[in-house]
């Protein structure tokens, strides 16, 4: 892209805010080389990065980039064996350190949010824990060596601290004598060139001795290095040289540890400034408002609310504006301060964003092309040096423009034609607008001629435009009416400031009536288009009231919902409180009735009663019908009687009434079961029909078909009494069925509890006739016979 372009359409500015976001120097040197690119492709990837960092910021924020610097140079030293300093070291640990923790940031993000780009590209970054552990044990965050970088130097310190401070103390002791007091100009130890002095009166230098480091400005003081001293002073220097030679052995290990993974980590250092970039493109789409575009390649563009960046949001008018589809070229037309130039540096800057992969400051839906180059030609390029005129220097870019524009290409022309003749300036304008248009490429033009209003309308693939201009106020609104060509309002607001009206007549009659009616059709246009607007507005605000109240509705409809559900779940827990009750109850009635069974051999199975207390088990609540009030149920009680078929509440089951136990209690056959019920728990279904001439019978004569074998035997060996007696029951019901004679009881011999329980409870069965232990080919006391009647 032209330097020159991208100077006219502010494009360093735009990159100066993005600097500006930029944690590292990487960063910082890869947004000032921000460029727009011409590769689709390549965009789309820019695009997609910047949006995946937009969506790190939104969720998480921007990662820190804090301790990370250009460290290539040190790692280049390091590479060919130049030593590296404690500070350079000091950086190449923080880098590293600081890769890692955005790596750890990244990965920990992608699990929560795909960012799969950011992940990608993070997940390239090496980690070099062992050489950063190694830099940060031997060097503080000060750039200072450790004592603990090694045990020579450790010892190395520890005999330069004792030796100051064996100095110190003789020193001290000097200074307190009385003798030597009287001489000192302070009573305090210092420093002159690494070795410990005391500060001595100048008078008393020949009584006393030593060597004479310094003195002050004055003369009046001398520095002395006493002789008792000197020899430890020595020491000291020695040690102090044996430390720096330590220290640059271990600098020195340092170094060809970086220099063993220079490659990798110079490497990481450019990703690392790459995702700085990215994360900086985000972070200035958050500061701007702005949104990520549709990209194509296909020459169209479409923005939606779009706003010049370089304007402030208090100020700034969005821009509608849609190019490439129904037609590839608009003419804007329109006095001067309405905003034409403003129009054109919005699309041309905003299409270069696109293209470098920043998002723009527009709506969501925005569309923006990919352009092989953009070419503008805007603002007064004079030059007073090569005596250039404004209409020469126009002349001399758009020539430049022609030559090098393609079908691709967006062209951006201010004034066309302005600073020459009206009317040949106007006929050059027509001739070089055509040109570009039948070249295929993208074009937004401003004029002030009003025949090109005329080609506009003409041309296919050619609309006009103009800035709205409010003649009430005398001020352009700077909004962008698209299908509506300009109108000078000169009449409109000479008028309206108070010129004369014959003044005002007699200029309309100078005009010629085509553009009489020129201005006339404008006119209309534009109030069919204030109409129109109005019309969309009312729809748009009953677009809006629908909608709210759709959405009140649907809440509405939820809280109705979530009510309902809190009823179903209040009506399931009584239902389930009521089961569990009647549950309870049966229990109760079945355990009385086993009993009887077993105590006084009445006919309850009790296989009958285990169906029964299964099917409660497995009984579950459901929604109750709300039953209708019964009206007189005192007096439906007395009226039902033996035969009648009634509805029994508690157990939710129908049956027919024996007979009345009393006056307030009834048998109810259910089944094959009888029970007694209350009869204010019984509701009259249908009357006893006609008793006819034969006598009522209370037993139940079941007749039987059995597809399969009849057992003759029953095996219960292994199981307690209460089991085997409820087996044994069952078994017999189903022999007696089968029409079985005889049959055959194992229980085993063992203590001999269930074979006299299993007799004890045939002795009483209404269905034996008899029974015997088996003969010696039957099991012998094992098994026991039972003949049925």
């Amino acid at each position: 892209m032209d330097d020159k372009i991208l100077h006219t359409l502010e494009y360093r500015k735009i990159l100066n805010k993005l600097v500006q976001y930029t944690q590292t120097p990487m960063g910082e040197a890869m947004a000032e080389a921000l460029k727009p690119s011409g590769d689709f492709e390549a965009v789309k990837l820019l695009l997609q990065a910047t949006d995946e960092g937009a969506t790190v910021d939104r969720l998480k924020g921007i990662p820190s980039f804090g301790g990370i610097t250009d460290i290539k140079p040190a790692l280049k030293r390091a590479a060919i064996g130049g030593a590296l300093g404690t500070h350079e070291l000091l950086a190449v640990g923080n880098t590293i350190g600081g890769g890692r923790r955005v790596k750890r940031f990244l990965a920990a993000m992608h699990e929560e949010e795909k960012i799969q780009m950011l992940f990608d590209l993070s997940d390239l970054i090496s980690e070099q824990k062992p050489v950063e552990d190694a830099i940060r044990s031997a060097i503080d965050e000060n750039a200072e060596v450790l004592d603990s970088a090694s045990s020579e130097l450790s010892t190395i310190r520890r005999e330069l601290r004792n030796g100051e401070t064996r100095i110190r103390e003789k020193l001290d002791s000097m200074i307190r004598s009385s003798s030597v007091a009287k001489m000192l100009q302070d009573q305090l130890v210092t420093i002159r060139g690494d070795r410990f002095v005391i500060p001595v009166k100048a008078e008393y230098r020949s009584h006393f001795g030593g060597i004479v480091h310094d003195q002050s400005g004055s003369g009046a003081t001398l520095f002395i290095e006493p002789e008792s001293i000197v020899a430890m002073n020595n020491k000291l220097r020695e040690t102090r040289l044996r430390e720096e030679r330590e220290i640059e052995i271990i600098l020195r290990k340092l170094t060809a540890l970086v220099g063993e993974i220079a490659e990798e980590t110079a490497y990481d250092v450019d990703i690392l400034g790459q995702l700085d970039f990215i994360f900086s493109k985000a972070r200035l789409a958050r500061e701007m408002k702005a949104s990520r575009p549709r990209m194509n390649d296909r020459g169209y563009l479409k923005l939606r609310k779009g706003r010049h960046p370089l304007i402030s949001a208090e100020s700034v008018v969005p821009l509608d504006a849609e190019l490439g589809n129904q037609y590839s070229s608009i003419i804007v037309t329109g006095p001067n301060t309405g905003g034409k130039t403003v129009t054109l540096k919005t699309i041309g800057l905003l299409s270069l964003m696109s293209m470098s992969g920043l998002f723009i400051p527009a709506e969501e839906g925005s569309q923006m092309c990919v352009f092989d180059a953009i070419y503008a030609d805007i603002g007064d390029e004079q030059s007073i040096e090569q005596s250039l005129s404004t209409f020469s220097s126009h002349m001399t870019n758009i020539i430049s423009i022609l030559k090098r524009m393609t079908p691709k290409s967006l062209v951006l022309l201010d004034e066309v034609g302005a600073g020459t003749d009206p009317a040949e300036g106007s006929a050059l304008a027509i001739a070089i607008l055509e040109h570009i248009h039948r070249t295929g490429c993208r074009m937004v033009a401003t004029t002030h001629y009003s025949e090109l209003k005329a080609y506009a309308y003409e041309r296919k693939g050619v609309i006009n435009a103009s800035m709205e201009f409010d003649v009430q106020s005398l001020r352009p609104t700077y909004r962008l009416l698209i299908g509506v060509p300009g109108r000078s309002n000169a009449f409109a607001i000479a008028e309206r400031l108070g010129l004369p009206a014959a003044i005002l007549e007699h200029a309309r009659g100078e005009v010629k009536e085509e553009d009489l009616r020129v201005e006339h059709m404008i006119a209309s246009l534009e109030e069919n288009r204030l109409g129109a607007e109005n019309e969309r507005e009312r729809a748009e605000n009953l677009r809006r009231e629908a909608e709210e109240l759709r959405g009140k509705q649907r809440q509405e409809l939820e809280k109705l919902e979530n009510q309902r559900d809190k009823w179903l779940d209040k009506a399931e827990k009584e239902a389930a409180a009521i089961v569990d009750k009647a549950r309870k109850e049966a229990e109760q009635i079945i355990g009385d009735l086993r009993r009887l069974a077993l105590e006084e051999g009445a006919s309850v199975k009790e296989h009958k009663l285990i169906e029964a207390r299964r099917r409660l088990d497995e009984a579950q609540p459901s929604p109750r019908k709300k039953e209708p009030a019964r009206v007189g149920k005192n007096k439906q009680a007395r009226q039902i009687g033996p035969g009648d078929e009634v509805a029994v509440h508690s157990l939710n089951q129908k049956g027919h009434v024996v007979e009345l136990s009393g006056s307030k209690e009834a048998i109810v056959q259910l089944g094959i079961m009888k029970m007694k019920v209350r009869l204010d728990d019984l509701e009259l279904l249908s009357p006893a029909k006609p008793a006819a001439p034969q006598p009522i019978r209370q037993a139940t004569t079941v007749k039987r078909t059995r597809d399969e074998n009849t057992r003759s035997e029953l095996d219960l060996r292994g199981a307690n009494l209460e089991e085997a007696l409820m087996e044994t029951d069952r078994f017999i019901d189903e022999a007696f069925l089968g029409n079985l004679g005889q049959i055959y009881i194992i229980h085993g011999k063992g203590t001999g509890v269930l074979r006299s329980g299993i007799q004890d409870y045939l002795r009483k069965h209404k269905h034996v006739k008899s029974y015997r232990l088996g003969n010696y080919n039957e099991g012998g006391a094992g098994v026991t016979v039972a003949e049925l009647e």
